[in-house]
């Protein structure tokens, strides 16, 4: 397997992209292509004494940064590491892409370069949530800010695909974020999506449980949260803001006092466990699903183990063959 890494894209490139790389080489094997600025790339690849690992480099340039206009980059920076990463995986050089750039960015130029699954209408971005037993994973979480019932049912499909063949969870319940678990709660949006979803859940293709609350989410009331991107990104947002006051707050009363401290000391093992959960680093990235190419994203802030914890979620995407199982189930996706 052939993985592509956008090196220079991210708030720490390219040297969190290269060190990352290196990683998984060492401890996933596999063949990497990192694509960026040749000369820079060499550097850092002698630095990590890389003369042995299946990397190899291809030549780019340009870099598109977080302020470029997301719809226009790829087409305007032909030769920023971006854009090359995109043609490279449509002309089939590669099984898989990360990038940790400009998300607007790389989902344009996925969609525009190596394109949708036939009959998908949007490709959606998932997040993994920590929550009670385990993840949910949140889908949209903020590609696609105005959405329809058809979306939100193609949603539930690719995430209850993810959730069973990339991470293991059998029949996965499908829960619709709404203000109410009331069958007759929401707006028409959600109304809408409630109905096809429902039908959806009655013929057995896919676990529909029915509505969600967001204080039900983290209790793990479902495995996949289907909403749109809007609502999806501030819910993330949220959850990631309260999971990091909390964190802070625990520290500072753990460090009130000798004998607080002594206390700290005694459940640190336990904190080390809760602060793993709680970090995105573990799972690294996630694929635009709903494109027709493996492609992931990383966080902008990723550092060397998120970049290697993105190549582990790639490959096991891969090897399940998410793509194929969307495009064999396409015609129930469809209204």
């Amino acid at each position: 397997m052939k993985i592509i890494i956008d090196a220079m894209s991210g708030d720490n490139a390219p040297q969190a992209q290269v060190s990352g790389c290196v990683q998984a080489a060492k401890e996933f094997g596999q063949e990497y292509i990192l694509v960026g600025q040749e000369a820079v790339l060499r550097d850092l690849l002698a630095k990590e004494q890389a003369e042995n690992l299946p990397i190899t480099i291809h030549d780019a340039q340009e870099i598109i940064d977080m302020h470029d206009d997301p719809a226009t980059a790829v087409r305007r920076k032909k030769d920023a590491s971006m854009s090359v990463a995109l043609r490279m995986m449509k002309d089939g050089e590669a099984d898989a892409m990360i990038s940790a750039g400009n998300t607007g960015a790389l989902l344009s130029g996925a969609t525009l370069v190596t394109k949708r699954i036939r009959g998908i209408r949007r490709a959606a971005l998932p997040t993994q949530l920590p929550c009670k037993g385990g993840h949910v994973l949140l889908i949209d979480s903020g590609a696609n800010v105005e959405c329809t019932e058809e979306y939100l049912l193609q949603f539930a499909f690719m995430g209850s695909f993810y959730m069973e063949k990339v991470m293991g969870v059998k029949n996965p319940r499908v829960g619709l974020v709404n203000n109410g678990a009331e069958d007759t709660k929401g707006d028409p949006l959600r109304k809408a999506a409630y109905d096809v979803l429902k039908a959806a859940g009655d013929a057995g293709r896919i676990n529909f449980i029915g509505n969600v609350e967001g204080s039900d989410i983290p209790n793990g009331a479902c495995d996949v949260a289907v909403t749109d991107g809007f609502t999806g990104n501030i819910l993330l947002k949220t959850v990631e803001g309260v999971a990091g006051f909390l964190m802070g707050t625990l520290k500072d009363v753990f460090l009130t006092s000798a004998r607080t401290k002594l206390a700290y000391l005694l459940v640190k093992p336990a904190m080390g466990g809760l602060k793993k959960m709680m970090s995105s680093k573990e799972v690294g990235g996630a694929p635009f699903l709903g494109i027709s190419k493996p492609v992931f994203k990383a966080h902008g802030s990723s550092d060397a183990y998120a970049i290697r914890s993105a190549v582990k979620q790639a490959i096991a995407y891969v090897n399940a063959d998410v793509v194929g199982e969307i495009q064999r189930n396409i015609d129930n996706m469809t209204l």
